[in-house]
């Protein structure tokens, strides 16, 4: 359907009525009610989250199986178009903000929090406390003022955050090559080295995965290990959500171009994951220095 037709493309698609939003928000609803139960200690709140997340995750595999038709079939002209690429460049600079918050939170802990809790003012309340970061015991330092974090090791640059810049760095290369090649028409190569985008992107998340299991195992440093601890695991595993999501992203865009989707003019849905690939790749160049090397 369409307002107003231009040429055989409708100048701006409408689509039909659909109960894909309502069905979204009740498994989201459901993945939020079973999640508070279910770290409140109630036993059938799991099976409440797991219910929402396959609710809410089908209608969502429903809902861009239709997008992917409509698209397809013709039905999406410039307007359509330009509304998505506005869509998406809000929807990363919602990121941005996301990610700013956090790292406002470490510049402030860095900058503010600790420096005050070490000041003359605080000394009669935690004489042994010293305003050093990252706040961890040490050489007759407490890791934090009231003494109740265990003592932790920090986690350096080398090797395993270097290994993973260098995975990131090179997938935004592939996938700037994968792009021109689209762009010239060249499905095949197109193909290849978006294969080669995910498969960094998987390894990308192994290594993180062990990085993890390295830092709480061997360093002892927890969610709970202070201020340290919370930025850390909050930065670098929301970072790696995000990574996952992308990957996942460029996995189903490397399997419709293996289907014949997109063309060397139109083909913004590959941009739209381009965009948020490049964008993590931004956030991880941020987050290597600010968290490994300060």
């Amino acid at each position: 359907m369409s307002a107003a037709t231009h040429g055989a493309t409708p100048y701006y698609f409408v689509p039909g009525p659909s109960s894909r939003p309502v069905m979204s928000a009740i498994g989201l609803f459901f993945v939020i009610l079973g999640a508070s139960q279910w770290i409140n200690g109630a036993g059938w709140g799991a099976w409440c989250l797991a219910f929402g997340m396959l609710l809410w995750l089908g209608t969502l595999f429903q809902w861009f199986r239709d997008s992917i038709a409509e698209s397809e079939g013709g039905l999406y002209g410039h307007r359509i178009d330009l509304s998505y690429r506005w869509s998406m460049s809000w929807f990363i600079f919602s990121e941005v903000m996301f990610f700013g918050a956090f790292f406002t939170a470490l510049w402030w802990a860095r900058g503010h929090s600790v420096p005050a809790l070490g000041s003359l003012d605080n000394a009669l309340l935690w004489p042994d406390f010293k305003s050093v970061w990252p706040s961890l015991a040490a050489a007759g330092a407490t890791a934090s003022p009231a003494d109740i974090v265990e003592p932790f090791s920090t986690v350096g640059p080398f090797w395993l955050p270097t290994i993973n810049t260098a995975l990131l760095l090179s997938s935004g290369v592939t996938l700037t090559i994968a792009h021109h090649a689209l762009r010239e028409n060249h499905r095949g190569r197109t193909i290849a080295f978006m294969w080669m985008t995910v498969l960094l992107g998987i390894i990308f998340l192994c290594v993180q995965g062990y990085e993890y299991f390295h830092a709480y195992s061997e360093l002892n440093l927890k969610l709970s290990s202070g201020i340290y601890g919370s930025t850390f695991y909050m930065l670098t595993g929301f970072h790696g959500f995000h990574v996952l999501v992308g990957m996942l992203m460029l996995l189903f865009i490397t399997l419709r171009l293996q289907k014949g989707h997109f063309t060397a003019d139109k083909h913004f849905g590959f941009e739209g994951a381009a965009w948020y690939w490049h964008f993590v790749d931004v956030v991880w160049l941020g987050l290597y220095i600010l968290v490994y090397w300060m």
